[in-house]
């Protein structure tokens, strides 16, 4: 199985809403976000998948939230702005914008600090269903 990946980063403050103490009151994090994609062969010309356009992908997954109160985008509305929920935020994204074909799973890491983080990772080529 080949894997390739890019990270980025963006600036943000959230808060959560339920028992979690201090992470209830609005705070901000410099979120770190990784995306890899996986499959089984390479295309023709010895890639994956173009690291160029997963990056672009990742960049305007990511654009919209730099700088914002993530609890006060319509991305997030009736949602706890977990890292969890980022994750798959910025995946639904990214999604779109790679091969229909040749990729078998996308995984989206997002670090809230640098030593906590939470991932979200799919299957590719199958329909998504989104867990409320």
């Amino acid at each position: 199985m080949y894997e390739v990946g890019v990270a980025q980063q963006f600036e943000a403050a959230h808060h959560l809403e339920g028992n979690f103490g201090p992470a209830t009151r609005t705070h901000g994090h410099t979120y770190k976000v990784e995306v890899a994609v996986r499959g089984e062969r390479l295309q023709a010309d010895g890639t994956l998948c173009d690291i160029g356009t997963l990056g672009e992908a990742v960049k305007n997954a990511i654009g919209e939230l730099h700088l914002q109160d993530l609890n006060a985008l319509e991305a997030f509305a009736g949602r706890n702005t977990t890292a969890e929920v980022v994750a798959e935020h910025i995946l639904q994204r990214v999604r779109p914008s790679l091969p229909s074909t040749g990729l078998r799973a996308i995984t989206v890491r997002v670090w809230e600090s640098p030593n906590a983080y939470a991932a979200v990772e799919e299957p590719l080529n199958r329909p998504r269903q989104r867990l409320v």
